[in-house]
């Protein structure tokens, strides 16, 4: 699990962003790893689920046998990181349309919200991981619709939760790894480090 004294973090590597994640996680002196099939989880302190299309990762997940693999890691204690598709993927209940998803966190997520890639945008917004505001990027963001009672909500962006956590899941409907700001990834980090 950790290198040194470090976490080794895995980046679901099936498509989408994850090489920014890796750069922002190398920038931070973190050693990571690409993840594309279920042996790549051994060791890890933390896993991220990037951005890209949620149906196409979830397909790739089912194909690899990832899908049983990253539910059992996260019930026996290891860290998730989900951004944008990635929320999807750890939602319990996804609509518009529906989708099977993973269940880790306690979320109602609304898929295509906000309609085409030029929906795309960039905002900044208040969170509750310092004092200086998030640069926040959303690319055809999901919608978290309901939060459960146990879900810590960070940040909001018109008056919507973009940032929640619940207990070792972290999820962001932004893509943090897109900016210059490691506030973000490092507060998945400290989850690690805390071991909560």
């Amino acid at each position: 699990m950790k290198n040194g004294n470090k976490p080794v973090i895995g980046i679901l590597a099936v498509q989408g962003d994850y090489e920014a994640h890796g750069r922002m996680l190398a920038r931070l002196g973190v050693e990571h790893r690409f993840v594309f099939r279920k042996a790549d989880l051994e060791g890890l302190g933390g896993l991220i689920l990037p951005g890209g299309e949620s149906s196409t990762m979830l397909k790739f997940l089912d194909q690899e046998g990832l899908r049983e693999a990253v539910v059992k890691f996260a019930r026996e204690g290891g860290a998730i990181f989900g951004t944008c598709a990635g929320v999807i993927l750890l939602a319990k209940e996804v609509k518009n349309p529906v989708q099977k998803s993973l269940g880790l966190a306690d979320l109602t997520v609304v898929r295509n919200a906000y309609g085409r890639q030029l929906s795309s945008h960039v905002a900044q917004a208040e969170s509750k991981l310092g004092e200086a505001p998030l640069e926040m990027v959303f690319i055809r963001a999901p919608i978290l619709e309901r939060v459960g009672d146990d879900v810590e909500v960070l940040a909001e962006y018109q008056g919507n939760p973009v940032l929640v956590r619940q207990g070792r899941v972290l999820a962001a409907t932004f893509h943090p790894e897109l900016t210059d700001n490691p506030t973000v990834h490092m507060a998945f980090l400290k989850m690690i480090g805390n071991g909560a």
